[in-house]
């Protein structure tokens, strides 16, 4: 099906609203050791939190935030190691599990904030963007049809292009593009937002801001 894109803007951010709940903020103030956060008012929640995570050695607090998004994925050697690379690395840009780097990006920012800059500052990119299409039915996208239809407008530069040039660019499966993009939503199944990684997409990795492309059925592997 073919599809008229235009790429409208990217926001580059320091974090992403809304990432955390006011339940994983109390939750956590709990795992600092600041028991009264369910009683706190909700808007001092954050800042409240900060504070409490001051009082820990950086690493130390990395590896309670750490714990607490993945513990059920990491052992606690990996946790100990993340914890402490993560004071001089943008882990959330290497770690070669992709499926973890969004979630490893949020606690990132977390500890930058909460510790005025000692731990790398991460970036995100939230792409604004929409994909009519100019025959057929409208039709809401996937991740995958998002980053497919997308390539057209992307430098060759671009990180995503470089390593998935096939999954991008051919009717195949793409199942990498579901950890890529951390978010997508749409109220129109035309007009979309994604959050990504600036590491993945960023401004200078647009070449053209509006351009057709075609979204070919994925053709099955067995």
């Amino acid at each position: 099906m073919n599809y008229q894109i235009v790429i409208n803007n990217i926001d580059t951010v320091n974090e992403v609203e809304g990432y955390w709940s006011d339940e994983d903020l109390i939750a956590l103030l709990e795992k600092f050791n600041y028991p009264d956060g369910a009683t706190a008012d909700k808007s001092s929640l954050p800042e409240l939190l900060e504070m409490a995570i001051s009082d820990y050695e950086p690493n130390e607090a990395a590896q309670i935030v750490l714990e607490y998004k993945l513990g059920e994925q990491l052992s606690d050697g990996q946790i100990e190691q993340i914890s402490n690379n993560m004071l001089i690395d943008k882990v959330c840009e290497e770690y070669p599990e992709i499926h973890m780097q969004g979630t490893l990006f949020h606690v990132n920012q977390l500890l930058f904030k909460a510790y005025n800059g000692k731990f790398p500052n991460a970036k995100a990119s939230i792409v604004h963007f929409s994909m009519t299409p100019t025959e057929g039915e409208v039709q809401k996208l996937t991740s995958e049809n998002v980053l497919k239809l997308l390539n057209k407008g992307l430098s060759d530069r671009n990180l995503i292009k470089r390593l998935f040039e096939n999954q991008i660019s051919q009717n195949i499966p793409f199942p990498e593009a579901e950890s890529i993009i951390w978010e997508l939503t749409t109220e129109d199944n035309i007009n979309y937002n994604l959050v990504t990684s600036e590491n993945w997409i960023n401004k200078d990795d647009i070449q053209e801001s509006e351009f057709e492309s075609v979204l070919e059925e994925v053709e099955d592997e067995a």
